[in-house]
C-alpha cells in the first residue's frame, strides 16, 4: 500500500478530542465496524478509571461510553504488557456494573458492559489478532446452549442470556500483518500504522482522516504531542531492557545449572575410580578443568 496521510495516535485521540461530542462520529465508526451494529454514542461517561493523570507512566488510556440503548462500553488502549491484564479487564467491568445502578433499583436495572482492548502487545498467547469473549451457559449431559425464557425476553428486551452479562473485545494490534481484508481490518490497519489508505470506506475513517490530520494540530497541542509520543518510546525503551536484562539472568541460570552438573558428573566418576583422562573423554572437557574441580570440591 502507498504510504496515507499520517494521523494522530488513537490512543491520544481518544484523551484530547474524541470525548468531544463533534468528534462521536469517529468513535460511532469503530464501535459499529467491531459490533456489527450502528452504534450511536449518548454520552462520554467519567470515572476514576478513566481521569487522566500525569504521572501514568505506562499510558493507559479509557474512556467510557453510553450508547443510545443505554449499554456502556470501555475502549482501552493499552502500550504495555502486564500479566495480570486480564484480571484488570474483569475488575473495570464489574466495576462500571456497580458504578452505574443505583441503589434500590433491581437487578434488572444492571447495564451491560461491552469491553474493548487495543493492546500494542501480545496479550496472552494466540494466533489471532481479534478476540471476542461472551457469556454462555452449556448443558454439562446433553449440550445445549441455555436461552431466555419467552418472559424474559419481553420483560428485559434481549433474546439471548450473553446479552445480560458483559462482553470482551481484545484486538492485539501488534500482531496484525497489515492485511486488510474487511472494514474492521481497515480500523486496525489505522490503529496500527496512523494511517487511513484512500480506498478506506470503513465507517468513521473518512472523518478520522479528516479530523485527527497531524498537521492540523495548533502549536500548542503538537508539543504535547510530542511528548506523548516520547512516552510511548520511553515505554518501548524499558519493555526492550527488561526483556534483555530478563534474557541475561535466564542464560546465567542455565550456565549455572550446567556448571553444577558438570562437577557432579567429574565427581561422581571419579568417586568410581575412573580415570581424568576418559572423565574428560566422556564429558568432552579438558583434564586441566577436571583437576580443577578435584581440587576444590574432590
Amino acid at each position: 500500500m502507498e504510504k496515507g496521510k499520517q494521523l494522530i495516535r488513537f490512543g491520544w485521540a481518544i484523551k484530547k478530542f474524541l470525548r468531544n461530542k463533534a468528534n462521536f462520529d469517529i468513535l460511532e465508526g469503530f464501535l459499529s465496524e467491531l459490533l456489527g451494529e450502528n452504534i450511536k454514542i449518548k454520552q462520554i461517561l467519567d470515572s476514576e478509571s478513566n481521569k487522566e493523570t500525569e504521572d501514568d507512566k505506562h499510558n493507559r488510556v479509557d474512556i467510557l461510553v453510553e450508547d443510545s440503548k443505554g449499554d456502556l462500553v470501555i475502549i482501552e488502549v493499552q502500550n504495555s504488557k502486564e500479566y495480570d491484564y486480564f484480571h484488570r479487564i474483569l475488575y473495570g467491568t464489574s466495576k462500571a456494573i456497580t458504578e452505574y445502578i443505583n441503589e434500590g433499583e433491581p437487578y434488572a436495572k444492571v447495564k451491560k458492559v461491552i469491553s474493548v482492548t487495543i493492546a500494542y502487545f501480545d496479550l496472552g498467547q494466540g494466533k489471532d489478532y481479534i478476540y471476542h469473549g461472551k457469556n454462555e451457559f452449556k448443558g454439562v449431559h446433553q449440550g445445549d446452549i441455555l436461552h431466555l425464557a419467552d418472559k424474559q425476553k419481553e420483560l428485559y428486551g434481549k433474546k439471548n442470556v450473553y446479552e445480560v452479562f458483559p462482553e470482551y473485545w481484545l484486538i492485539k494490534v501488534s500482531q496484525f500483518n497489515n492485511a486488510v481484508q474487511d472494514k474492521l481490518d481497515e480500523w486496525i490497519y489505522f490503529l496500527k500504522n496512523g494511517e487511513v489508505q484512500d480506498n478506506f470506506t470503513a465507517k468513521g475513517l473518512i472523518e478520522a482522516k479528516e479530523k485527527l490530520d497531524e498537521m492540523k494540530l495548533s502549536d500548542e497541542d503538537r508539543a504535547e504531542y510530542k511528548v506523548f509520543l516520547k512516552k510511548l518510546r520511553d515505554i518501548a525503551s524499558e519493555q526492550h531492557t527488561k526483556m534483555a536484562d530478563a534474557d541475561d539472568i535466564l542464560n546465567k541460570g542455565k550456565e549455572k545449572g550446567r556448571e553444577e552438573k558438570e562437577i557432579e558428573a567429574i565427581l561422581g566418576l571419579h568417586k568410581n575410580n575412573v580415570s581424568i583422562s576418559i572423565i574428560a573423554s566422556a564429558l568432552n572437557i579438558s583434564e586441566k578443568r577436571i583437576q580443577e574441580v578435584l581440587k576444590h570440591k574432590g
